[in-house]
């Protein structure tokens, strides 16, 4: 069983043959909408790869929550623990240049009111050996709180530190499994600019001296995981992307499923890596993630 503490939003997303430059105006190619958050992302790629999936979070009282929660709803995740409250749900702004790469701009809304006492109550509804996935979309201290508790109950941690902010390496040291990209792990180590030894190396050291699951997506290059003193590669499948904002909720979704559904954990890597190559090829984040039948024929 699989609990998602996190973000629900609902995204915005402007296409354009190339992102601007700063003070830049440039002309856009197509507009769409789509349901998103970091939190709910990760709670439907879970969902698709076959887990049981709680999500916990909020929406406001506007006409983006129906929508955001759609998918969710329509793929059979448990949204009993996702309250209304008033104002907007959260909103993300989202441009995806002619490459795939995007550029992305988030307003909390709804998401800012998730509190520690729904951290407190969806970890008390979780049993020992249970995984929790986390984000930092929500305020830092429910995050914490969440954290907290779980470790006391015997739950275990799934956190990506994404998006980076300042709480993020102080939080990353709490959870028992951390996912981050490049950047985001040269922040939890306390480094800057490591080349591709310097980052196996580093992993390995902060994986001795913490005991946590630490994993690197590298985008195109593929993954690196320190895991039971045991250093993993993997990769994804050699793709042109068409809109990579999905990509990485993607990874962490299947790979929490992998982990809760007993996968040994190189084959879970490997099938989250192929999971999230395949939601570069489909336009906006939960629309683009794969089914794990999708994903199987290509593992």
């Amino acid at each position: 069983m699989i609990t998602v503490f996190g973000s629900i939003n609902m995204d915005l997303i402007a296409t354009t043959p190339r992102l601007p430059k700063p003070g830049e105006t440039v002309a856009g190619s197509a507009f769409s909408t789509a349901a998103g958050g970091k939190g709910a992302n990760q709670a439907l790629a879970a969902r698709r790869a076959g887990s049981t999936v709680r999500m916990v979070g909020a929406v406001g009282r506007d006409e983006f929550a129906d929508p955001a929660l759609a998918l969710l709803n329509e793929a059979g995740n448990d949204l009993s623990k996702v309250r209304n409250v008033d104002g907007p749900t959260g909103i993300a702004v989202i441009l995806v240049g002619g490459d795939g790469e995007n550029m992305i701009t988030v307003v909390p809304g709804a998401n800012g009111a998730v509190g520690e006492q729904e951290a407190k109550e969806a970890v008390a509804a979780m049993q020992p050996g249970d995984f929790l996935m986390l984000q930092l979309e929500v305020p830092a201290a429910s995050v914490e709180r969440a954290l907290a508790d779980a470790k006391a109950r015997g739950v275990t941690t799934v956190l990506n530190i994404a998006p980076l902010t300042a709480d993020a390496a102080r939080l990353g040291r709490m959870a028992d499994i951390v996912i981050a990209n490049e950047t985001e792990f040269e922040r939890l180590a306390g480094r800057d600019a490591l080349d591709a030894a310097e980052r196996e190396q580093t992993l390995m050291r902060l994986h001795k001296e913490t005991g946590q699951t630490l994993i690197v997506t590298l985008g195109a290059d593929g993954v690196i995981a320190a895991r039971e003193s045991k250093l993993f590669r993997t990769t994804g499948l050699a793709i042109e992307p068409v809109d990579t904002v999905g990509a990485g909720d993607t990874f962490c979704g299947y790979l929490a499923a992998g982990l809760d559904q007993g996968i040994a954990f190189e084959k879970a890597l490997r099938r989250a890596a192929v999971a999230g190559s395949l939601a570069c090829l489909k336009p906006g984040a939960q629309p683009s993630i794969p089914t794990v039948d999708e994903v199987e024929r290509r593992v």
